[in-house]
Parts: C-alpha cells; sequence; structure tokens
C-alpha cells in the first residue's frame, strides 16, 4: 500500500527518458509536443520542463524511457459516494415518461449504507487514478470519516458538500414533486462551510472546498444567494446542476418564466466562479424549443462561467450536449467530469470527442486537443488554479507517465490520440501527485481496489433488498432493471 514517506525524498527528482512530455507554451497559451524534455520538480513543485537542465544533480531519477509524460487530468464533477454501487441497476434505465432521466424515480431508491459509502470512494478514487486523474471534484453528501478517506487516497481534491432547500421524489413515473424544507437548507449551508474549512486544515494538503447548492430546481433564490455570497466572502467556487433534465427546464420556466440559466444570471450567480453541472438544456437545444434561443449560450460565456461535461451518463439515456464544439467556439470554458461510473476519465474524454461529431454531424468540430484542454486547463480555470493541469516551472508536480510501447498504444504516431481514442487506462503507467507516486505499474497504490470492489458489491445487495420498498411502484430490482438475458 502507499508509503508517504517514500516520496519524501530530499532535492531536486528527473523525470528523464521521455519519449514525449506534453509541456505549456505561455507564449501560444495551450500545451506543446516536446521531445528530448526532461521533468523535474521538488517539493511537489515543478522547476524545470524541457532540455538543457541545468539544475543541481537530482537527488533522485524516475525512469521514463519510452514514455509521454503529460499534465495530470482535471476532473470537475464525480459523486464519489454514490455512483459506483450504481452498476449493473441502471445501465439501461431511464424514465420513459420523464424523458428518460433516472433522477426522479431511481436514482433515490439504491442507497449505500455506510460500508457501501466507504467501498464506493475506494472504488470510484482507484478508477480514477488509475485513468490519469490528478484533482477531483466530490459533490456529497458528508459521512464519517471522508476527509480522512480522500486524504489518504493522494489525489487532489475539492470537496462539495451538496445542500437544497427540498427534495424531489416523483408518486406516478410521470410527475415531478418537491417537498421543501427552506431551513434544512440553510443548516446545510452551515455544515457545508464547516466541512470545507475542515477540508482546508486537513494534515493532506491536498483537500480544498467550494460551495454546491445541489440543484437549481431544489434550491431557493435566498439559499442560492446566499451560498454565493459566502462563495465569494470566502473566495471560493460555486457549482450547481443546472439544465441537467427536461423536467427541470419546464419546472423552471413553470416557476420563474426563465430558463435555469437565465434565472441563475437574473439571481447574480453566473460568473466566472460558477461551474454549471451539465448546462444541456439550453434555449436553443433542439428539445426545448424556447422563444429565446442563443441567449443561455450567450450568458454562459459573457459571464465566463464553466460547463461541466459529462457525456457518459445522459448518453445511456439517449441525451446528449448539443454540442461540446459549439459551446467552445461560443467561448464557454468547458470542464469534463465523470459523473457516473466507472469513474475513467479517459473513457470518458473518448465519449466527448465521437458524442461531439456525432451531433454536430462534422468529424472536424471536436478534436483531440479541444478535449484534451478541457481535461486539463479548462477544468484548473473551473477551480481558479493556474498551477495544475500543465507542465510548466511552477505548476505542482501532478503529471502522468503513459507507456507508449503498450500494444493498445502503437503504431503510436501521436501519442495523446492514441492515449484517447484506443488505449484508454490500459496504458497508464505511473501517476504522481505533487511529485508523490499513487499509480504504479497500473496498479493503485493508495486504495485496495480489489478489497474495495468486492465490499461494494456486499453492499449493493443489502441495498437491493430494500428497493421495493423505496420505489413508488413497489417493485423490485429485476423488474425495474431486467437482466441481459433471462435466466439471471
Amino acid at each position: 500500500m502507499y508509503d508517504d514517506a517514500a516520496d519524501k525524498s530530499a532535492g531536486a527528482i528527473l523525470v528523464t527518458g521521455a519519449r514525449w512530455v506534453v509541456a505549456w507554451d505561455p507564449d501560444s497559451g495551450g500545451h506543446v509536443y516536446r521531445t528530448g524534455a526532461d521533468v523535474v520538480f521538488e517539493d511537489g513543485v515543478l522547476i524545470h520542463v524541457g532540455a538543457d537542465y541545468a539544475g543541481p544533480p537530482p537527488a533522485r531519477t524516475i525512469d521514463a524511457s519510452g514514455c509521454l509524460v503529460m499534465p495530470g487530468l482535471v476532473d470537475i464533477h464525480t459523486h464519489l459516494f454514490s455512483e459506483p454501487m450504481n452498476k449493473g441497476m441502471w445501465d439501461e434505465v431511464g424514465s420513459q415518461r420523464l424523458y428518460n432521466t433516472s433522477l426522479y424515480e431511481y436514482l433515490p431508491i439504491l442507497r449505500p449504507d455506510a460500508e457501501g459509502t466507504r467501498a464506493a470512494y475506494g472504488v470510484a478514487l482507484a478508477e480514477l487514478a488509475l485513468s490519469g486523474v490528478t484533482t477531483v471534484c466530490d459533490l456529497a453528501l458528508p459521512s464519517d470519516g471522508w476527509l480522512d478517506r480522500l486524504g489518504a487516497s493522494g489525489l487532489r481534491v475539492c470537496i462539495a458538500p451538496m445542500f437544497r432547500s427540498g427534495r424531489w421524489l416523483t408518486r406516478n413515473g410521470h410527475s415531478v414533486e418537491y417537498e421543501w424544507d427552506a431551513a434544512a437548507g440553510q443548516r446545510g449551508l452551515e455544515q457545508a462551510l464547516a466541512e470545507i474549512e475542515a477540508a482546508q486544515r486537513h494534515p493532506s494538503g491536498r483537500l480544498s472546498g467550494m460551495l454546491c447548492p445541489a440543484q437549481v430546481d431544489t434550491c431557493t433564490a435566498e439559499l442560492m444567494r446566499d451560498a454565493y455570497a459566502e462563495a465569494v466572502r470566502r473566495d471560493l467556487r460555486f457549482h450547481t446542476h443546472a439544465a441537467q433534465s427536461l423536467s427541470e427546464f419546464h419546472e423552471i420556466t413553470r416557476r420563474t418564466g426563465m430558463t435555469p440559466i437565465e434565472w441563475l444570471d437574473d439571481l447574480g450567480v453566473l460568473t466566472e466562479r460558477t461551474i454549471v453541472g451539465h448546462g444541456i438544456f439550453l434555449d436553443d437545444h433542439p428539445w426545448t424549443h424556447w422563444h429565446s434561443p442563443g441567449s443561455d449560450m450567450r450568458r454562459l460565456a459573457e459571464r465566463g462561467a464553466t460547463v461541466a461535461h459529462c457525456p457518459t451518463v445522459f448518453a445511456r439515456r439517449g441525451i446528449a450536449l448539443h454540442h461540446f464544439g459549439r459551446y467552445r467556439q461560443a467561448g464557454v470554458n468547458m470542464g469534463i467530469g465523470t459523473d457516473v461510473y466507472p469513474h475513467n476519465m479517459l473513457d470518458e474524454m473518448r465519449l466527448v470527442a465521437y458524442l461531439a461529431r456525432v451531433v454536430a454531424e462534422n468529424p472536424r468540430d471536436t478534436r483531440a486537443a479541444d478535449v484534451f484542454h478541457a481535461a486539463t486547463v479548462g477544468g484548473a480555470r473551473a477551480l481558479g488554479r493556474d498551477d495544475i493541469g500543465r507542465l510548466a516551472p511552477g505548476c505542482k508536480a501532478d503529471f502522468v507517465l503513459v507507456d507508449c510501447a503498450h500494444p493498445a498504444m502503437r503504431p503510436c504516431r501521436d501519442p495523446v490520440q492514441s492515449l484517447i481514442y484506443s488505449a484508454g487506462d490500459r496504458a497508464v503507467r505511473q501517476v504522481f501527485v505533487g511529485g508523490r507516486e499513487i499509480v504504479r505499474d497500473g496498479r493503485a497504490l493508495t486504495v485496495d481496489y480489489a478489497a474495495a470492489a468486492a465490499a461494494l458489491e456486499e453492499a449493493q445487495g443489502r441495498a437491493l433488498a430494500q428497493i421495493r420498498q423505496l420505489d413508488w411502484a413497489g417493485r423490485g430490482p429485476d423488474a425495474i432493471a431486467p437482466p441481459t438475458f433471462p435466466g439471471l
């Protein structure tokens, strides 16, 4: 298992012999390939990226022969505490009378217990690290020991404890109701602030926080404004789910006469510190047919907000952003998240590109460079950071070694394309966060992935036994999500 003390060598550490390095070019403001380049770090910070290192002799050398060295990926939208348990249940399930979303009818009825939550964290954190993620945003419900669990992962984690003024539910599978408790929302905000303060004090030094009123349709205007005011006062980022379902779009327009994005703007909470989770159903999405097409996109771009794009969970239900390239071309900052199992950032990046081209009906609309930018500096910008998501002196030593000799990477004419479109996490050899190794030879050092997965399977069994009591129609798991073939 992970030995934190083993990575505290004094002096500079040289990463040498790389076949390629994805370095940051300040002149162009983008990533570039470098050959014949070394990466040197000291005390968790990069001090040299390029050829001709002339500093003091390194205290240690990391052999990167035959590898691509690239910046660690930045995942800006996850639910680590719950999503891993949903595997095998919601892969092909969506409410056909609620525009195929699974939010209201299904997600609330599969509930992890405390042990299940711990196992879910283990599985998700391992999958993130194995797919090259070094920074992740955890949109979660606080649980016992969660900060220590995140700290022990070796990852850089921005916690986002969710809170809301009410909960959604359906009693019939075709209409969404809301049960309101404004006081609970305010208490949730106070608890979130306390959790964030604890994260900032955590001895790992890698935890931070953001404020997350959970969903645009479950929070009052007062709670949204209060949370945003605290974000400004404490210099935190602000994250909420908005424009994530057609039912939510209709609900907000019914309540306010405005789209979800327009309402956030009207409240004064749509700014450069705001991350919009999903942001799919804008006023010009083909499914909304709203009267002001294009206004939402202009608001997102002009206010400097970020959209956290998580294609997998929606693609499973026949839903897609319209479309990644269009947002990028409009000037919207785009980041990428793993909203759902598997927490494999490289898989998510591949789907970003493919779905964008399908929806745009244009194979040139979104390229690997656009996706890689969103998964690195786009995510870093969303978090208000310029010291992650890129390899340049002064940045954190968060980097990934990709084995270019792996069969799935070959032919390796263009290593980033081979990684995204072909090899994925199979070629990730080593991952470092702050110069500390958390993945070696494709194995997570900080989490027992196999043990967590075994515990998660047992916890899912306990949760499945409760579904009939929680489902509005009293259905069992097989009635809701039939097995692929009969006889299971």
